[in-house]
């Protein structure tokens, strides 16, 4: 940005708190340079000095001042052809308020932490037509499988909400994990504790007891050789929750570079897997608006079909 820009905050951000909205409209600025322009009063709403937790109202003028040059900004990516192609064929459902897409491994849900493109930046460069967009929750990096996208703030409101109270939202995850699924665990009521994040970033979690209450309900699908398919249904949603909880079980997830051990690298290997075999394959929550139960449905990756056609 080389001027001031003078936005006018249009009804689907009417209640979005002024830093978040920054955000969304300088996505390639570090987030210190943000809360530093507020803080210095060179955002201004209807020309007044306002804080970050101020929540906006439709009409709104929103001051944004230039940035500055001695500042480093992130460099805006823009998705491949490729990319945009493989995500206009992921959206497994789509109407005016929201919709879903079967995210593949590999893209993580938003930029960050050294990545440049995540789903949600990809999504708003290919939809220029599409004026709010915004993620509903979260996928791991690595895990693929149904995301819920907003396309209005009420609806991102409203669907937030069902996730936090946990009222009508069930989530049904596939894994393939290492060994023999004991056929007795259909449910782990373990507390996962989060460890400070290493200087590379990356998260870890395991069973403490004084960890966050944490509870995940399993059931066995196909007991294969040396793995099994088995469903996850995660009742609380802590980080890696379903990843550790097969750890307690004495199955790691097949691919998991985080928490598999070495049987796990060879039986990996061995079937051919490049990836963590974890995928979303499931999620019900009340339409936003209309307030009907909806089922969205992700289909496994060919690569995957294909390797338990063979293991079976």
């Amino acid at each position: 940005m080389s001027g001031v820009r003078f936005i006018e905050v249009e009804e689907d951000r009417s209640g979005q708190r002024l830093d978040n909205f920054l955000m969304y409209y300088l996505n390639n600025v570090p987030k210190s340079r943000i809360y530093r322009i507020i803080r210095k009063g060179e955002v201004r709403i209807n020309k007044k000095r306002a804080k970050p937790e101020t929540k906006l109202c439709t009409g709104d003028s929103v001051r944004i001042p230039p940035v500055s040059d001695s500042e480093k900004v992130v460099e805006i990516a823009q998705p491949s052809q490729g990319l945009r192609s493989a995500l206009e064929k992921s959206v497994v459902y789509e109407d005016d308020v929201m919709m879903a897409v079967n995210k593949p491994s590999g893209l993580a849900v938003h930029g960050g932490s050294g990545l440049k493109l995540g789903l949600i930046e990809a999504l708003r460069a290919d939809r220029t037509e599409d004026k709010f967009l915004e993620l509903v929750h979260r996928l791991d990096r690595d895990t693929s499988g149904i995301v819920l996208v907003a396309k209005k703030r009420k609806a991102l409101t409203l669907m937030q909400d069902e996730f936090r109270l946990k009222r009508d939202v069930q989530k049904t995850y596939w894994c393939l994990v290492k060994g023999q699924w004991p056929e007795s665990v259909k449910k782990i009521d373990a507390p996962l504790l989060r460890h400070d994040e290493s200087q590379s970033g990356e998260r870890r979690v395991s069973v403490h007891p004084d960890g966050k209450p944490s509870v995940t309900k399993f059931r066995l699908l196909k007991q294969f050789e040396d793995c099994a398919w088995i469903e996850a249904q995660p009742v609380t949603g802590r980080t890696h929750q379903i990843r550790v909880h097969c750890v307690e079980a004495g199955c790691p997830i097949l691919g998991d570079d985080k928490y598999q051990d070495s049987q796990c690298e060879l039986i990996a290997k061995k079937i051919g897997l490049k990836r963590l075999f974890l995928h979303a394959a499931r999620l019900t929550i009340p339409h936003p608006i209309e307030r009907k139960e909806m089922a969205f449905i992700a289909d496994l990756e060919p690569k995957l079909k294909a390797l338990l056609a063979s293991l079976s």
